[in-house]
């Protein structure tokens, strides 16, 4: 656990700098996150000391994470100090490296002097300077036979689609060696002021240290920081930001403690180190806070007009439909990584697909001009097309030539004739005519043509939509974040999990597992919140928790009017809310509210009600929440394989399931309690608001558990 993380962006540059690549330092704690832009790196020093100082006079844990290299592949070290440690590397570049208060320097004299002393040739390239520097080249060596291009954390990040630059290069977009250079010698001297206070990850122990630094790689959060620099923010500024923000979230769980647990050689990781969070960027960045506020539901969103008691469900599910809107803000993602994602703009094609006019067959091409009823005899060219491989040059009038399928079609080409109808003699091409024209080719743009929209917002992203994406050109697209959907089970008759013990009056929690499945299985992020028994204090606080983490809020239990049903009452007195009583069974209660402006929908306690109105109300609602389209299940017209005299007033809906006749029967108790029914089902009949009279073969409207995406 760390009270507070602080996060430098070094700089090599050689005179006073401020804004885009210079020093910054960001700073998150319980009171939120701060950055600030210092100009020379001696100022910076004293700023991260200062930070240091201050936490340890305060009793307070400080995380320092700074984005150079601390350490350089195996066999630097130890070649310059005659010791395999990163921190002997500190040390010997301390003593030579000079900085001044203006920046002025000394690195690029060092890099040549370590690579005239170094065996084999030096490593360090990338001469910056107008003046030439003997022994430091402009452009990239050989490295010696006994040095790697990059240290094992580095290959890592490299293997999980990272492109980390090595510590060799000087120059150029994204070095990272003349940061490295005069980053070492401050670490050095950082760690000798704060003395035994200070550990540096990995090189020493880190428990009951009040300062703990350690490296880090802004590119982890890379398509975050891209990002908010697309809204104007410096990159530098969203790094430090954005990475300590991160850091302190993950630090207030246990989810920190991975990132410090690597399984690597000690010796390795004694002189090269290790960048803390690789192999963990998907969870820094998922810890990142939203950096915008998502769009928010007008507080009388779910309000019912005066007088209005029963509600049919078609009626409360239009009225649901215009009530909602998404609630998630948006990030770009690989187009390769966002399968069942919901896009959040219109996907623009790039490029036509097919981009260019091209063959369907195996066969010969030609003009149709060339030809004629009855036997066609042309001379063929030298030479074939083939899917990528063009024929080069022009096919002449009364000519053929040879052509594979997906290969573009020539100039002087507009048809084709299928290989199988021809015969051939390897100098010329006999085939009967007429051929219709165009003939087994495709036009350019016949499936999708350049600027034309592929797929809307609001789509889920399927296997099959990334092949049309990727063929289009288009390789990122803009998705919504993935809706959390909080799951809170109460009742003091609950037991929470099966393996406790239960006595005769109390039931074991089987809404909230199922809850949890079904989101799970719409492709939202599923968060559980437990079980809250019936006092007010413990529900406030478990909707608290919901209000900081999640988008929405399932409950089951307590939406009624009862004297127990204190979800209803919280959510009445300190939250909004609008208790729509639906008519339809089962399913009677369904409270809607806003609990600090995160919506909560209550459904019945009782497992079938839930169930129903979860498929019925839930699934849609959360599709619309999370930015996607209003979802409604397929239904199938089918014979009924039951007899039932229906009331007119409430939609019903029976568990069901096809038999062998492909007939609909139904399970043999209609009771809200009988939870073997959802098992036994494989879908519910729905039968209308009005009267009706079922016996065995009479239509009845049939839904199958998948048309609502529980599989």
């Amino acid at each position: 656990m760390f009270d507070r993380v602080a996060i430098l962006d070094w700089s090599a540059s050689g005179v006073p700098k401020m804004g885009k690549d210079s020093i910054w330092i960001g700073v998150s704690d319980a009171s939120g996150t701060t950055s600030r832009n210092i100009a020379t790196r001696a100022a910076a020093e004293a700023a991260i000391l200062a930070l240091a100082q201050e936490a340890i006079h305060s009793g307070k844990r400080l995380l320092l994470g700074a984005d150079l290299n601390f350490g350089a592949p195996a066999g630097l070290a130890s070649h310059l100090t005659g010791k395999a440690e990163a921190m002997a590397l500190w040390a010997w570049l301390a003593e030579r490296i000079t900085d001044d208060a203006r920046n002025l320097n000394n690195y690029r004299a060092i890099a040549a002097l370590m690579n005239a002393t170094l065996p084999g040739g030096g490593p360090f390239w990338g001469n910056g300077s107008k003046a030439e520097i003997e022994g430091l080249s402009r452009t990239k060596p050989a490295l010696p036979d006994w040095l790697a291009e990059h240290r094992k954390c580095d290959q890592q990040s490299k293997a999980e689609g990272l492109s980390p630059k090595t510590l060799w290069q000087l120059a150029g977009a994204g070095a990272v060696g003349a940061q490295s250079l005069l980053g070492m010698p401050m670490l050095h001297r950082l760690r000798a002021s704060l003395g035994g206070d200070c550990a540096v990850w990995p090189f020493e122990p880190i428990e009951g240290k009040a300062i703990v630094i350690a490296e880090i790689y802004a590119a982890f959060i890379a398509p975050d920081v891209k990002a908010l620099e697309a809204r104007g923010k410096v990159r530098d500024a969203a790094e430090v930001e954005l990475l300590s923000s991160a850091l302190w979230t993950v630090g207030q769980s246990d989810r920190l403690a991975p990132l410090f647990d690597i399984d690597a050689d000690p010796a390795l990781l004694r002189e090269e180190g290790w960048t803390l969070g690789t192999g963990h960027g998907p969870a820094l960045r998922a810890a990142i806070p939203a950096s915008q506020l998502p769009p928010r539901l007008r507080d009388d969103c779910f309000a019912m007009p005066q007088g209005v008691a029963w509600v049919p469900v078609d009626e409360a599910l239009d009225r649901l439909k215009s009530a909602l809107s998404p609630v998630t803000g948006s990030e770009t993602l690989q187009t390769a990584a966002a399968c069942g994602r919901i896009l959040a703009s219109d996907c623009i094609a790039r490029r036509s697909n097919p981009p260019r006019p091209n063959s369907a067959v195996d066969g010969y091409g030609f003009a149709h001009s060339s030809t004629k009823e009855g036997v066609n005899r042309l001379p063929l060219v030298a030479g074939r097309a083939a899917a990528g491989r063009p024929f080069e040059g022009a096919v002449p009038p009364g000519h053929a030539v040879r052509i594979l399928t997906g290969a573009i079609l020539p100039e002087g080409v507009d048809t084709v004739v299928l290989e199988e109808d021809c015969a051939t003699d390897s100098a010329s091409v006999t085939f009967d005519g007429p051929v219709k024209p165009r003939a087994n080719t495709r036009k350019a743009g016949e499936d999708v043509v350049e600027g034309a929209v592929a797929l809307t917002a609001g789509h889920r992203l399927r296997a099959p939509d990334l092949a049309l994406l990727s063929a289009l050109g288009i390789g990122e697209v803009a998705v919504h974040r993935p809706l959390r959907v909080g799951v809170l089970s109460t009742g003091d008759e609950i037991i929470a999990a099966p393996d406790r013990p239960a006595l005769p009056h109390q039931i074991y929690d089987a809404n909230r597992p199922m809850l949890l499945s079904l989101i799970a299985q719409w492709g939202h992020e599923a968060v559980d919140l437990g079980h809250a028994p019936d006092r007010p204090a413990v529900i406030t606080g478990k909707l608290d928790r919901a209000a900081r983490e999640v988008d929405v809020v399932l409950t089951s239990g307590g939406a009624s009017a009862g004297d127990e049903d204190h979800v209803s009452r919280l959510l009445r007195e300190e939250g909004t809310l609008s208790s729509w009583r639906i008519a339809m069974k089962p399913g009677r209660p369904l409270a809607l509210a806003l609990w600090k402006g995160v919506p909560v929908i209550g459904l019945p306690g009782n497992p079938v009600a839930a169930l129903v109105c979860a498929l019925i109300f839930g699934r849609p609602a959360l599709s619309k929440l999370a930015g996607g389209d209003w979802t409604a299940p397929q239904g199938f017209t089918v014979p009924a394989a039951f007899s039932k005299s229906k009331k007119p007033g409430r939609r019903e809906y029976l568990r069901a399931r096809i038999n062998a006749e492909g007939a609909a029967e139904v399970f043999a108790s209609e009771g809200s309690g009988r939870i073997s029914g959802l098992s036994w089902a494989d879908g519910i009949v729905e039968l209308p608001d009005g009267a009706a009279e079922i016996t065995p073969g009479t239509p009845v409207r049939y839904l199958p558990y998948a048309s609502f995406g529980l599989t």
